[in-house]
């Protein structure tokens, strides 16, 4: 029994075997090839796992795909894992499908995983189990120096692995260098594994190469996984530091502190960093000008300094710095590069501008302006045309009342001294003036030593001149009265010479007068009235009448002044009313207000009369005015619609009047603005304009008139349509009114829906009236009225038939009036011929 059981134990698992065997064979029936892969349990992400040969397949594929997500496949057919794995007890598998798009063909391989513990199990017969204390196919570290010099091939190292102990091993190598650019720089020998270079190799374009090495046996089994080998170039010291600029050129302000950064200098090397060959040092080794020694530059980032505080733009106001650069860390067997620096000194305000003078003479003659009367120049040794050169000039002292100024000099920078309003000798026969300049910018230093401004002073001499008249005040003005007479007298301008303030000698011209009504005298410039005065005109503005004299002396030096005629208001002007139409809505006003206006001034204007001027009783009859505050004119006895004359006084407070016709419409009206003015007074009903609403009214009114008649008209042909019977013996049922006087009842009997009346009685139908009899002295009459639809079938009983006779009295039925006037009219004219006896002698009877 013990025997029995590992018996059945590898009978079991040799049939699980063959059905796997079986359901690989079935699944990958269609596979242009198969793969088996030996790994182990766990893969890591991005880790190479073995190579397929794509091209015994498919030479042609342009298209690899993978259809398991956890693996990629490149162009060389190396399988790669996209992420981490963890193999279960049963196989894995996936499908490499190769397609072109050119001509759609497409190859599939199928590629099977398996545990490398199972593997090593079933070729028992062909492996042994290798039991070494040491791997010998892992990493080995590997360089080489850039720009050997041979001999080559160059031997770098043997690549080995262990099961070469039991197996015949062919060792390959694959990746950049080999069969990828560089092309054929390195190559392994295939049955020893000594891997060579065979050419010089430069760092700065390959810092390293990773190359994958492989061992099989020559039926293709990998016992080993591919190696990765890293042959990492070394560097050697071929490479100058150079600057990144030929030229540096910096500016740093004079005067500036010690230590203060001038700027900062970088050079670069291609050699490896973080090495010797890499580590940079700066250093200044030449100026120009070469003494003093005024800038230092750190040796390791290249900053450059100020050594002193005496930078003097004014002395030097460049400097040329000769520099190096130096790897091996300054070494003396290092490489080196120079460069040039250029610092220039930038300009600040430290010198003040001077007066070349302290003390200037100008004279100027009296009533002169904006004439120039000195220039003052001054020394500055700043940058020339900067802010710290230009100069700001100023009058400290000496020009209170304003008559000078100074102004600089762009071009010059001089100090240009004008005169902008006139002095007058007789006031002041000297100025003397205090002057002060600063530049545009402020000055830097300390003013403790000396002034932070400098001044000077300037004497003016007023020279005297022999003026003309001077008209002073320039405006004057003088009274008249509006009404004055043609002839008129009064005192005009007068000017006077300021030399002996007297006006003798002095002749007067009159230069404009807007509307001719005055004369000026030669000698005197008294003023004659020309022609009446009126303060109402319309040039006249604030009742005053400007006119401008001419007055000149015996040399021809003249003045000009304004002479202002204040016109004294006289009450020579009535009151009128400006707006002489006056419309009155009457629903809803019983007034209008009345406003009048007086050209004279308020004395002799308002508070106003108003009274109605007409000698008709009629307008006496029809309006009356209300004296208020304001004026209003209302209608009494109830005026028709239309328009009326209305002629109205008004009086001021002094009597003088005017009369105002108005033009005065009664209108049917809300608003002033909804009222057409009738052309013709006095006819009532006049032109009345709809307004909106009114308008709306009538369209509402005419569309509710179109709806009833639509109705009737619906109503009619709808009874039309029903058949209309009508016994024969209709028209033997009707009584015939005839003209006789004969005895009898007085009654009058209904045809056609029609009501049936009996005279001196209160019965009728219930058809409607359309026709009555009156017996008048002996005579019957009809007379037609509008009744409704009914017909006389409406005078029938429920089962009944009754005659006309039947409905005499109170209370009358008809057929609901179903036939029309002409359908009883055309029914019952062809009868009345043939029964005119009958019916004779019915009424006689």
């Amino acid at each position: 029994m013990a025997a029995a059981r590992p018996s059945g134990s590898w009978s079991g698992a040799l049939c699980r075997l063959l059905l796997l065997t079986l359901a690989i064979l079935i699944f990958a029936s269609d596979a242009c090839k198969n793969v088996t892969l030996y790994v182990p349990s766990k893969l890591d992400a991005e880790k190479l796992i073995g190579r397929v040969n794509l091209k015994e397949c498919f030479t042609a594929a342009n298209l690899i795909h993978s259809s398991d997500p956890d693996f990629h496949i490149l162009e060389d057919g190396s399988v790669y894992t996209t992420n981490s794995i963890v193999l279960s007890s049963e196989k894995r598998s996936f499908t490499i499908l190769l397609s072109n798009t050119e001509n759609q063909e497409k190859k599939k391989i199928f590629v099977f995983l398996e545990h490398q513990t199972k593997v090593l199990k079933k070729r028992q017969t062909k492996e042994t189990v290798l039991r070494r204390a040491k791997r010998r196919w892992a990493p080995i570290p590997c360089s080489m120096l850039e720009n050997s010099l041979g001999p080559f091939p160059l031997f770098l190292q043997q690549v080995q692995s262990d099961t070469a102990q039991n197996y015949t091993i062919y060792y390959s190598i694959r990746g950049p260098g080999v069969d990828q650019e560089p092309r054929n720089l390195f190559y392994v020998e295939r049955d020893t594994g000594n891997l060579y270079c065979t050419r010089p190799v430069d760092r700065e374009q390959y810092e390293s190469f990773e190359i994958i090495a492989f061992a099989t046996t020559p039926d293709g089994y990998t016992p080993e996984l591919p190696l990765p080998l890293i042959i990492k170039i070394e560097d050697e010291n071929d490479n100058y530091p150079i600057f990144t600029e030929e030229t540096y050129t910096f500016t740093i302000f004079e005067n500036c502190r010690v230590g203060t950064t001038v700027g900062q200098v970088c050079a670069t090397d291609k050699d490896e960093p973080d090495t010797m060959h890499t580590r940079l040092k700066y250093s200044i080794i030449g100026q120009v000008p070469p003494s003093p020694t005024l800038f230092s530059m750190h040796p390791t980032t290249g900053v450059i300094t100020t050594t002193s505080s005496q930078l003097d733009r004014e002395l030097i106001d460049k400097y040329q710095l000769k520099i190096k650069v130096q790897d091996m860390d300054g070494q003396y067997f290092g490489l080196q590069t120079t460069s040039t620096c250029i610092i220039n000194i930038d300009d600040v305000n430290d010198h003040l501008p001077t007066f070349t003078r302290t003390s200037y003479v100008a004279s100027v003659e009296e009533n002169t302006v904006d004439v120039e009367i000195l220039r003052v120049t001054v020394e500055d040794k700043d940058l020339v045309n900067t802010a710290n050169w230009r100069a700001n000039y100023t009058i400290l002292k000496g020009n209170e009342n304003g008559n000078f100024k100074i102004v600089t000099d762009a071009k010059t920078n001089e100090g240009i001294l004008c005169v902008v309003k006139p002095l007058n000798y007789e006031e002041k026969q000297q100025v003397i003036l205090q002057i002060g300049v600063v530049n545009e910018a402020p000055f830097s230093r300390e003013a403790s030593s000396r002034s932070a401004m400098s001044t000077a002073t300037v004497t003016v001499n007023v020279q005297d001149q022999d003026e003309g008249p001077e008209c002073n005040p320039p405006i004057q003005t003088i009274r008249m009265n509006e009404n004055a007479a043609v002839g008129t007298t009064s005192n005009g301008y007068k000017a006077y010479d300021p030399e002996t303030r007297s006006s003798s000698g002095i002749r007067y011209k009159k230069l404009t007068d807007p509307t001719g009504w005055v004369t000026v005298d030669e000698n005197t410039g008294s003023i004659r009235v020309f022609r009446s005065l009126d303060r109402e005109a319309e040039t006249i503005r604030n009742g005053i009448y400007n006119i401008t004299v001419l007055a000149s002396d015996q040399a021809g030096r003249t003045c000009t002044g304004t002479l202002g005629i204040i016109l004294q208001d006289v009450n020579d002007n009535g009151p009128f009313i400006p707006k002489k139409t006056v419309i009155i809505c009457k629903p809803t006003m019983s007034s209008a207000e009345i406003v009048a206006v007086d050209p004279d001034e308020p004395i002799n204007g308002p508070p106003f009369d108003f009274s109605l001027e007409s000698s008709t009783s009629d307008v006496q009859r029809m309006w009356r005015l209300i004296n208020d505050t304001a004026a209003r004119l209302s209608y009494q006895n109830d005026p028709a619609f239309g328009s009326y004359v209305v002629p109205v006084t008004v009086r001021d407070r002094l009597g003088m009047s005017s009369v105002t016709s108005l033009d005065v419409t009664l209108c049917d009206c809300i608003t002033e603005n909804d009222c057409t003015h009738s052309a013709h007074p006095r006819i009532s009903g006049g032109g009345v304009q709809l307004g909106k609403w009114a308008i709306l009214a009538i369209l509402l009114g005419i569309a509710l008139l179109f709806c009833i008649l639509f109705t009737l008209v619906c109503g009619a042909s709808g009874i039309s349509k029903q058949p209309k019977v009508i016994p024969d013996d209709l028209a033997q049922q009707n009584l015939i009114v005839s003209n006789t006087e004969a005895p009898g009842d007085d009654k009058v009997y209904s045809a056609n829906g029609f009501t049936t009346q009996t005279v001196g009685a209160s019965a009728q139908g219930v058809c409607g009236t359309m026709g009555s009899g009156v017996k008048n002295g002996g005579q019957e009459t009809i007379e037609m009225v509008k009744g409704g639809h009914q017909t006389l079938e409406s005078c029938r009983g429920a089962g009944h038939h009754h005659t006309l006779d039947s409905c005499k009295g109170g209370h009358t039925e008809v057929d609901n009036c179903r036939y029309t006037y002409s359908e009883w009219h055309s029914f019952t004219q062809p009868r009345l011929g043939e029964e005119s006896v009958r019916g004779h002698t019915l009424i006689k009877n």
